[in-house]
């Protein structure tokens, strides 16, 4: 599902998966040399690990809760973001 977010070439995509006070917590990155963002690929990344995560878990139970995805910093393309 990445690739197919924007008809663009990524050079980097990262998805880096721990446990933290007994969460999930799934970071991604990703990286294009271009003028346009690539957040909605690493925020898609992080969705399809969710996803995936909670399948792979849905046999113990189904009690699973995937509680937020959310953009954290992102440079480039029209303007720098950086969530406080």
């Amino acid at each position: 599902l990445i690739p197919f977010c924007h008809p663009i070439g990524l050079e980097d995509c990262q998805v880096k998966i721990s446990v933290q006070r007994g969460r999930i917590i799934i970071d991604t990155t990703t990286k294009l040399t271009a003028k346009t963002g690539v957040e909605m690929e690493a925020l898609t990344a992080a969705s399809v690990a969710a996803l995936t995560v909670y399948d792979m878990c849905k046999a113990l139970s189904h009690n699973i809760i995937i509680e937020e995805v959310k953009l954290m910093k992102k440079t480039g393309g029209k303007k720098d973001f950086k969530r406080a």
